[in-house]
């Protein structure tokens, strides 16, 4: 047996899109020594090149699912990833859901919306923007589900796009365009929603130039991961979050 076996500080879970590739990266680039996550995918839909609001409310039973698949691991936390299908359905459903993650799992659990959340929270942040790929259908969800929990949203810009192919593909000036445009004078952090976007690269460069925190869908969910799991390492390189 290993001196000092993978993970020996922490085991996170997640469940991620199987279409998508860019959130169980970033959660290899971030992870300090000690720390493994460990993904088990699930179908975002039968053609991932045109998901429908439909498609993100079936979620539930397939997170359920895998969520009884990771248990078997000995992990400190859970968390399911996806933005767009834990906000969809609002507040009351996406804590349900985690209740129900952990009814199953016998640990700690959340999802990338109530990730968030949490994060906005420990910034002390109550005015926020948005910048999504999705179409206003999808993007009218984010804003209801921040309206309820208790925050005001200063502005969103969407790209309109329901390709998840297309969405993973996304350039870094393009995220960081639509970050910029999407911020708002009103607006004390900027969101950029998507698991399936690779936003970490530029939060750094956003922090410094729109002077305020930015939180991505992956960094928020780690971010949140590595608390329910007692790490409470500094790593503000990834963003202002890390400071906490």
């Amino acid at each position: 047996m290993q001196k000092n076996p993978y993970g020996f500080r922490a085991r996170i879970g997640l469940i991620y899109i199987a279409s998508a590739y860019a959130m169980d990266v970033e959660f290899q680039e971030m992870a300090p020594r000690g720390v493994t996550s460990h993904v088990t995918r699930i179908k975002l839909s039968e053609d991932p090149t045109r998901f429908t609001i439909e498609d993100l409310v079936e979620l539930e039973g397939k997170a359920l699912e895998a969520t009884s698949i990771l248990s078997q691991a000995p992990l400190k936390a859970i968390g399911f990833g996806c933005t767009s299908g834990s906000f969809v359905n609002g507040v009351q459903y996406d804590k349900a859901l985690i209740q129900k993650m952990e009814a199953i799992a016998q640990v700690k659990c959340t999802t990338t919306s109530n990730a968030v959340v949490e994060a906005l929270h420990q910034l002390d942040v109550q005015t926020i923007a948005i910048a999504a790929p999705y179409t206003k259908e999808v993007t009218d969800q984010a804003i209801h589900y921040f309206k309820e929990a208790g925050f005001d949203v200063a502005n969103l810009i969407g790209l309109g796009m329901m390709n998840d192919y297309d969405i993973s593909a996304l350039d870094l000036k393009t995220i960081y365009d639509m970050a910029v445009q999407a911020d708002h004078p009103d607006a004390e952090a900027v969101f950029i929603s998507c698991t399936g976007i690779q936003a970490l690269q530029v939060i750094p460069l956003l922090e410094r130039d729109l002077q305020k925190p930015v939180l991505t869908s992956n960094q928020a969910t780690f971010w949140h991961l590595l608390r329910l799991s007692g790490i409470h390492e500094n790593m503000n390189q990834y963003g202002e979050i890390f400071d906490f």
